[in-house]
């Protein structure tokens, strides 16, 4: 039997994006129940795709087809090997459905050139393709060669294949029926390597993955990850300094990397590559699925949400749980981000009342619109550890709440005349957690205890008093700061705590260097690259010490701080590996700044900056 190597960082992606399902008294063998085809299917420009195609044995009925297209790998490759399992859960896999995964073009055992993030090409003339014209190729040679299907398609996918699921929206076949994109990335400026143009650090070594190009059709990497020699990766990162002394690791044949350091700003290159603009008029039932403790794609699913929902008439729901990237697909009895607990079964909860039910209902049942129980917006209150069901996302019954950065670290509800500094040192960035750790992609800060934060001099903290009553917070969230520095460019992060009690008991994830008592939950945080406050396309710098207007939009959060909790709001400027380091001295293009022009600089919040938020009315 052949093996096929995959490097340690690959499988971690590929633990992302394959669902790990509970095991049954009787474990549930996939090669009894289905027979396994490879094909490579060729699409209107010539270029083949390798295809794993699983079917039930049973052929006494027809089946939908569900179908992932993925850069990660439709392995195991060969006549015999198997998955161990298949499909978007066990249930769907036991229940029978036909089962297709197709490596994306230039990826893998599939032919051509791999572009990353393929851009959309709306009228498509002759032979030009598109990650849609493939997706409706392989749909259209699928329906017509499987055996026993009963002409209904649906796709699904995980972060990058999540991406691909929400592209066969815009391929136009007939045939794609229900399509539910999971962690779909949307937009690389927003999502995964950006955060509001804020260059994501913490994705560099994930550039080996997508950069590098292969010849020919391959079972084993072409690709490797540079060797940093080293498990801090504070550190690491902090002793090379600027990007363009990471040169060294990404020559010129990543093509990636040169990408990033060539298209600093929100240019036509990142433009075309979203996918968020393109969601109209769209045809196929859609689930999106998020994650609101989700680090690498947080935004894709609001907002592929928040457009479809705009443009089309199409059924459209959106489902966001207490999970990281990618809980759902996964067997987790208790359920938790980091050290904090939400519940107990939840995904496997999710898996059979609402991803079974959708897809079964759209393709095997009659498909109506308007004859499913499902909710139009199911999102986890991650305060009161509940599902919460909405009409619409966000709601509309809600009032504003609005707050200012007051003196002696107070949350106010009335603007004031104070302002408060800090000096924000290069050389001592803020780091995102208090670990000493090398990630692939940080994941568990996203509900981190923020109490390491709160006491350096270079973060500043407001909050309110301790509660008196339940407070729930729905949707997105606005901070509108007033700031001035005396450099010329500057980063803001804002981040949104939830201040335990004294009396918090511990959960069993909560590390054992870490107490419940009085824990800064992080609830909600984003960063947003000060040049582009006025226009992502267009950066410039800041006049020093003048004051100046940065609007942040915060995803939306489904919160309840509780009777005895606290509201914080903390806000510095660096936020160290997860975002690169801002020189503080305004340059073309961070990606070739120099030692020299990183400069230590103060920086002044002002009384008036607002953070706004809704509030659900009882």
């Amino acid at each position: 039997m052949k093996i096929f190597k995959i490097p340690l960082l690959t499988l971690l992606i590929l633990f992302v994006t394959a669902p790990v399902f509970p095991q049954s008294e009787a474990e549930y063998d996939v090669k009894e129940h289905y027979t396994k085809m490879e094909v490579d299917i060729p699409m209107r420009d010539g270029t083949k795709l390798h295809t794993t195609i699983y079917s039930p044995k049973d052929t006494s009925r027809k089946y939908p087809i569900l179908m992932q297209r993925t850069p990660y790998s439709s392995r195991p490759y060969g006549e015999g090997e198997f998955r161990s399992k298949i499909g978007p859960n066990e249930i769907l896999m036991e229940q029978g459905n036909i089962i297709v995964y197709q490596d994306v073009r230039g990826r893998w055992m599939s032919e051509g050139k791999y572009d990353n993030m393929r851009a959309y090409i709306p009228n498509k003339k002759g032979k030009q393709v598109d990650e849609a014209s493939d997706t409706y190729d392989t749909i259209d040679w699928l329906v017509k060669n499987v055996d026993n299907n009963n002409g209904k398609v649906g796709t699904w996918g995980i972060s990058y294949p999540g991406f691909y699921a929400t592209y066969s929206l815009l391929s136009g076949h007939p045939a794609l029926k229900a399509v539910s994109p999971q962690a779909s990335i949307s937009d690389f400026f927003f999502d995964d390597f950006h955060h509001n143009g804020a260059y994501l650090l913490s994705y560099w070594r994930a550039t080996s993955v997508f950069g590098y190009q292969k010849e020919t059709p391959v079972d084993t990497a072409w690709y490797k990850f540079p060797d940093l020699g080293t498990q801090d990766q504070y550190q690491f990162f902090l002793d090379e300094g600027p990007l363009s002394n990471l040169d060294k690791y990404y020559k010129e044949d990543n093509e990636f990397w040169q990408q990033l350091k060539n298209h600093p700003n929100y240019d036509e290159f990142w433009q075309s590559r979203g996918i968020i603009q393109y969601m109209k008029d769209i045809k196929p039932a859609v689930m999106l699925v998020g994650g609101l403790f989700d680090a690498e794609d947080l935004y894709g699913p609001f907002n592929i949400y928040k457009s479809i929902e705009k443009n089309s008439d199409n059924y459209n729901i959106l489902v966001y749980g207490p999970w990281s990237h990618g809980d759902w697909a996964r067997d987790y009895k208790r359920q938790s981000v980091g050290n904090v607990y939400f519940g107990d079964n939840i995904s496997a909860d999710f898996q059979k009342n609402k991803e079974t039910v959708f897809f079964n209902h759209f393709l095997k049942e009659d498909g109506g619109k308007n004859d499913i129980n499902l909710a139009e917006a199911s999102i986890y209150d991650t305060g009161l550890r509940q599902w919460d069901t909405y009409a619409e996302w966000p709601p509309k019954n809600t009032v504003s709440k609005t707050y200012y950065l007051g003196d002696h670290q107070k949350l106010t509800s009335e603007a004031t005349d104070h302002k408060e500094s800090f000096v924000s040192d290069p050389e001592k960035p803020v780091s995102y957690n208090d670990e000493i750790k090398m990630v692939f992609t940080p994941r568990e800060y996203m509900t981190g205890d923020q109490r390491f934060a709160a006491r350096r001099p270079d973060v500043l903290v407001f909050e309110t008093d301790v509660l008196d009553k339940d407070m729930k917070l729905v949707g997105p969230i606005q901070a509108m700061l007033k700031v001035a520095t005396t450099g010329t460019a500057a980063d803001w992060v804002v981040k949104v705590i939830d201040v335990y009690p004294p009396d918090a008991e511990n959960y069993e994830e909560t590390m054992p260097h870490l107490k419940m008592s009085n824990y800064h939950m992080m609830v909600r945080s984003e960063v947003m690259r000060g040049r582009f406050r006025n226009s992502f396309g267009n950066p410039e710098p800041f006049k020093p010490d003048t004051k100046t207007n940065v609007d942040i939009t915060l995803q939306g959060i489904n919160h309840t701080f509780k009777k005895g909790h606290k509201l914080q709001i903390q806000i510095q400027s660096t936020w160290f590996p997860l975002i690169d380091i801002n020189p503080q001295t305004y340059v073309e293009n961070i990606f070739e700044a120099k030692k020299e022009d990183f400069k230590k600089q103060t920086h002044t919040v002002y009384g008036d900056s607002a953070i706004e938020f809704s509030l659900l009315e009882e």
